[in-house]
């Protein structure tokens, strides 16, 4: 990761302190999430002894210990691992849009937000890998955000290009993501539990890096090595409720699913879950603190709101505003000059076919509300990639609305990211090598 005074050496910083302080705190926050930094601190090596938090492994009790994953930190992940585990690590796969070099692990190539065929296969050699895990073998799982699409494999009488069509619906009606991967993992042959199932009877550990509000490990790159408390029904009910129109091969699998003809997804209490522990290395608040710790530095008084924020990003850009707004008048909830945080992952219905993503569209609907010149308004997806857009996310005040219509209208076509771009509104890190999820900021300077 690039250091924070290059991560948007782009940037036309003009000598504004609060702007400054807002690209700070996103590239402290985007760095104390790395899998460097996480394992680091969270995971040691003492003689053969593997400690994970608080719990003990001793690595030579293990025939072979193997290490596979998937998703945006998958491959920053495992080299970090190598460099704590070093030859104790016998072999091992991790499927990623983010590659790096690595000496023991075979870094294989997919796509984000939509899966691909390179995708498919890389997950097919995944499973390979997983299965030829014995009794007396330890697999070391790397599970991170953006590992439901890097991790494809689909399902009996599923194409590709069914799936394909299917996440790209999902991911533009407006669903949020527990319902997006409820649909999910009754397409796929990985999710919902199964990579457990694949893995057993060897003992799992999971290395979680979490980009799900709450935490939840059935949701976190679609549950792989989770109990999956959901059932062919409620996925048909998610593509009823957002009456999405999906390819035939889907609505054949779901239904006969129903109907018993397919397996249902390991659900609780299933065995394959009995030797899996995991472990949830990184979240939103990793980011949080880091970035508020970076706005005291600066002389701001940070205030942390929540790590859970969800909902239409342009509601929740009224909500949150109006939050900052009170701030700068009357100093609730903290006084000035403050920064306030928050994380979660809002969503966004679309309706046009222009640039941007949830976090663009967050600072385009904030700068339309915001009554006070003055507020600096930021926000990102820790990955790197908001939505299907090139950038991470956006930065403004509301003097970058020099038209009213305009802007709204950039909104309604979905294209808050052309807009922020006429004023060097989008921020741009490329890809992160993590994922914990959006990272949202409003400077408030001293009245």
């Amino acid at each position: 990761m690039k250091k924070t005074e290059t991560m948007f050496s782009d940037i036309d910083f003009v000598d504004d302190p609060d702007r400054k302080v807002a690209l700070d705190c996103i590239a402290a926050g985007i760095r104390a999430s790395e899998p460097s930094a996480v394992i680091d601190e969270r995971i040691t090596l003492d003689g053969t002894v593997m400690t994970v938090s608080d719990d003990r492994y001793d690595l030579s009790e293990y025939g072979d210990v193997l290490l596979v994953g998937g998703g945006n930190a998958a491959a920053t992940a495992a080299k970090e691992l190598e460099t704590v585990l070093g030859d104790r690590i016998d072999r091992g796969v991790v499927v990623t849009d983010t590659p790096v070099e690595t000496e023991r692990i075979d870094v294989l190539p997919s796509d984000h937000p939509i899966p691909s065929e390179r995708g498919v296969e890389s997950t097919r050699t995944l499973l390979g890998m997983t299965e030829s895990a014995g009794a007396d073998d330890l697999v070391l799982v790397v599970v991170t955000g953006g590992g439901s699409a890097l991790m494809p494999a689909p399902a009996a009488g599923i194409d590709l290009s069914d799936l394909q069509t299917t996440t790209d619906r999902l991911l533009t009606c407006g669903a949020d993501i527990g319902e997006i991967n409820a649909v999910r993992k009754h397409c796929s042959d990985v999710k919902g539990g199964q990579l457990a199932d694949v893995a057993s009877p060897a003992t799992v550990v999971g290395l979680v890096f979490s980009d799900v509000v709450g935490n939840r490990l059935d949701v976190i790159a679609s549950g792989p090595l989770t109990a999956d408390g959901s059932t062919f029904r409620n996925a048909i009910e998610v593509i009823d409720r957002y009456d999405i129109d999906v390819p035939d091969s889907i609505t054949t699998r779901l239904r006969r699913g129903t109907e018993g003809r397919y397996d249902e997804t390991p659900s609780p209490g299933d065995p394959s879950f009995e030797s899996v522990s995991q472990y949830v290395l990184a979240d939103g608040n990793t980011a949080l603190r880091s970035a508020a710790t970076v706005a005291r530095e600066g002389g701001y008084e940070p205030l942390i709101l929540s790590s859970r924020i969800r909902g239409e990003s342009r509601e929740v850009a009224k909500t949150l505003t109006g939050i900052a707004e009170e701030c700068a008048d009357t100093g609730i909830p903290v006084e000035p000059p403050a920064v306030l945080l928050s994380g979660g992952e809002t969503t966004v219905t679309l309706c046009g076919d222009g640039t941007g993503g949830p976090n663009q569209e967050f600072v385009l609907g904030a700068a339309l509300e915001l009554t006070e010149p003055s507020i600096t308004v930021a926000s990102v997806d820790t990955d790197g990639i908001d939505g299907v857009s090139t950038a991470a996310g956006g930065i403004a005040t509301s003097e970058a609305i020099t038209s009213t219509a305009e802007a709204r209208a950039a909104l309604r076509e979905n294209d808050a990211g052309g807009y922020l771009d006429r004023f060097d509104g989008r921020l741009v890190t490329g890809a992160t090598g993590t994922n914990v999820n959006d990272l949202r900021i409003f400077v408030i300077p001293e009245t």
